[in-house]
């Protein structure tokens, strides 16, 4: 399974900083979590200096690139790490989807994204069916367990667990915490192109509109395949191999490859990105990334059974052309 890094692959229609100074909307721009963050609020106050806490904390917790992280530290073989709050949530909603998905969403896949040279180490030569059995030793979520002392016990310590594909999003709801227990009512956050909404936007008194990039424009020129109204408390990820697929020469039609876990192998797919709405972002994250490698059936019969989520999934047909399939819910929010 894997979840490409996108960066404003949801862009935020915005509006200009003389509207926002009249409506006082603060916003907050930088870097965090190895992307970029775009904070919109109503407030008199500046809440930076709390959103520079949440990401810090999240940094301790869980990221695998600060070798001084908990996730790091467990990766190396420390069995007295005792994880806080942050690391239990994630874990346990990471188990629930696991659960609910067969094991397509399993955060213990790092090391065949590794071997396919598509995770920040190279690839590890050349792969064969010998090579991936043995590394899908070291697959599956449930191979970890919380003790009750709240340490993770693993059944082999050259398990890597890495919760990218639903850190980011939780990070989102945290931020969305520190404005909902300062009173603010009105808010826009994202960051690396998800999303969390609230109330609206009072420059224009509506919902806040956001689009979706169209995921085979080229790089010098950047085109919307879609906008839409995100509405109260409401959440969206989108996942995809952004720019990275491979094209048919005879048909023209587009491929990605996302890792199966269960197989161990890269999934060719048709199914360019998946834009997913909920009540939560990490729940939204994780499952933007889980649509990215079921086949689109799939993913139609898992939403038909799961009418908490709302989806918008982009994909090529057999001849190539770019077609779309989206939840009664989706079409909703849609702006023609």
């Amino acid at each position: 399974m894997k979840k490409a890094t996108i960066l404003f692959l949801v862009f935020i229609v915005f509006s200009c900083k003389e509207e926002s100074s009249k409506s006082g909307l603060i916003q907050n721009i930088g870097e965090a979590l190895g992307t970029t963050f775009n904070i919109q609020y109503e407030s008199s106050e500046d809440f930076m200096a709390a959103f520079e806490d949440v990401f810090k904390r999240v940094n301790q917790s869980m990221s695998t690139y600060q070798k001084t992280s908990d996730i790091s530290k467990i990766n190396q073989g420390d069995t007295s790490v005792i994880v806080d709050t942050l690391f239990i949530n994630v874990l346990k909603t990471s188990q629930h989807i696991w659960k609910e998905t067969n094991g397509i969403f399993d955060p213990t896949v790092g090391p065949l994204v590794n071997a396919y040279g598509f995770g920040a180490n190279k690839q590890l030569g050349s792969i064969d069916s010998t090579k991936i059995d043995s590394i899908r030793v070291f697959v599956g979520l449930d191979k970890i367990s919380l003790t009750s002392e709240n340490k993770i016990v693993k059944v082999d310590p050259r398990i890597f667990i890495d919760f990218n594909a639903l850190a980011k999003g939780y990070t989102l709801d945290l931020l969305g915490d520190v404005l909902n227990k300062k009173g603010v009512k009105n808010y826009l956050i994202e960051l690396g192109g998800e999303l969390l909404a609230k109330g609206k936007n009072t420059d224009k008194n509506k919902n806040w509109t956001v689009a979706i990039d169209n995921p085979t424009q080229n790089e010098n020129e950047r085109t919307f395949i879609r906008f839409l109204e995100l509405r109260d408390n409401r959440a969206m990820a989108t996942s995809g191999n952004y720019r990275k697929f491979s094209e048919d020469s005879l048909t023209g039609q587009k491929f990605v490859h996302s890792i199966n876990p269960l197989t161990g192998w890269p999934k060719v797919s048709n199914v360019l990105s998946a834009s997913v709405l909920a009540s939560t972002c990490m729940v939204a994250d994780a499952y933007a990334t889980v649509f990215m490698v079921m086949d689109l059936e799939e993913s139609i019969a898992f939403l038909s059974q799961h009418t908490e989520l709302d989806a918008f999934i982009i994909y090529t047909d057999a001849s190539g052309t770019l077609q779309e399939w989206m939840t009664e819910g989706f079409k909703k929010v849609m702006i023609d």
